[in-house]
C-alpha cells in the first residue's frame, strides 16, 4: 500500500476516492520506562524507551490504516495524518492515530 502525507502520489493519477480510513494503537507506558525517562529528564539525553514505544504504536496505526484501505480495494492512502496523545490516569497510555483518504490509482 502506497502512503503519502501529500494529497497525491507523485507521477500517478487518482482515479477514485474510496473513503476515509484510520488505524489506532494504544500502548501502556511501562513503569520502568517511566522511571528511566524521569532519570533521562533529570540528567539529559533521549528517552529511548518512549521513542521505541512511539515507533511501535505508529507502525501499528499505519498498518491498521493500510489494512482498512486494502479491504476497500484502495491502491494508496493520501493525506495521511498522524496524531499522538497521552491517555489514562497520570497519562499512562500512549495513543497514536493514523488517518487518510483511501484512493484508487490509474
Amino acid at each position: 500500500m502506497i502512503t503519502s502525507t501529500t494529497p497525491y502520489i507523485a507521477e500517478r493519477e487518482i482515479s477514485q476516492t474510496v473513503g476515509v480510513v484510520s488505524g489506532e494503537a494504544i500502548i501502556g507506558a511501562h513503569i520502568f520506562r517511566d522511571l528511566f525517562a524521569g532519570i533521562t529528564n533529570i540528567i539529559g539525553g533521549r528517552a529511548g524507551g518512549y521513542e521505541k514505544a512511539l515507533r511501535e504504536a505508529r507502525d501499528i496505526a499505519l498498518r491498521e490504516m493500510c489494512d482498512e484501505a486494502a479491504k476497500l480495494g484502495a491502491d494508496a492512502v493520501v493525506g495521511v495524518d498522524l496524531d499522538y496523545e497521552s491517555l489514562g490516569a497520570d497519562n499512562g497510555m500512549l495513543m497514536v492515530t493514523a488517518a487518510g483518504t483511501a484512493v484508487k490509482l490509474r
